[in-house]
């Protein structure tokens, strides 16, 4: 068994806990024994994303103290794993002793798939999903960890399921955090073009690996009354 620490970010906690839960029940069935440390809370993404370094660096450092000693921590978001993957040592590159443990600490950070895909080498959770799903890669996870078949292989794994390629995927559904809030005509704009390819590919189901986006992309499914419905890759894997 190996053991992993879930991070399991804000906005999984507040508004998805389920995705969490999903990720816990996904570890566990990869072998994984699953601690999640009560104590923690935003790596400060959207602090430093808006130019608050100095706020972010205090979340950041409660994180580093949280998981100092976890063998592995793995988040259900592509975007958060990215912060402190990326981040977290440019962060603190000006204290030597905080450096050291925040680069420790990014050398042992991944994002779901890619921990269950590139460190458990395994893709077939025996999960079943019976319908038409299309995938859309989250920029941070695509851009940022480099993320590209590992979602897609574990979907291919899944019995039942029929995965369609989404057109035009690699393109930003236009959250991207306060961009959708500061930019809302060109983020709607965006996110417009990115529904259309949704409901093009004929799926029944998007998936991504963030919240963030498929929280996005629902609402805009939700109001244009489409009947795709966006889950997160957690809980696709963790269908029996």
């Amino acid at each position: 068994m190996k053991p992993v620490a879930l991070f399991v970010t804000c906005l999984v906690d507040q508004l998805y806990p389920h995705v969490g839960e999903a990720a816990v029940r996904v570890l566990e069935r990869a072998g994984c024994t699953v601690a999640f440390p009560e104590e923690q809370t935003c790596c400060g993404q959207a602090a430093f994303n808006n130019g608050f370094q100095e706020e972010a660096r205090v979340l950041a450092r409660r994180f580093l103290d949280v998981f100092a000693h976890a063998p592995a921590i793995v988040a259900p978001s592509g975007s958060c794993a990215d912060m402190v993957r990326e981040w977290y040592p440019r962060l603190f590159r000006d204290t030597p002793a905080l450096g050291d443990l925040a680069r420790s600490i990014a050398s042992r950070t991944y994002e779901l798939s890619e921990y269950l895909v590139r460190v458990l080498g395994t893709t077939d959770l025996g999960a079943r999903f019976p319908a038409t799903v299309t995938y859309h890669p989250s920029c941070h996870g695509l851009r940022g960890l480099g993320l590209r078949e590992e979602p897609l292989g574990l979907l291919r794994a899944v019995r039942d399921l029929r995965l369609v390629e989404l057109p035009d995927a690699e393109q930003c559904c236009g959250f991207g955090g306060f961009f959708s809030i500061k930019f809302a005509a060109l983020s709607g704009a965006m996110l417009s073009a990115k529904l259309d390819t949704i409901e093009a590919s004929g799926a029944e189901v998007v998936t991504a690996t963030d919240v963030s986006c498929l929280m996005h992309i629902s609402g805009g499914l939700s109001r244009r009354g489409s009947r795709v419905r966006a889950m997160h890759l957690a809980e696709i894997l963790a269908g029996s």
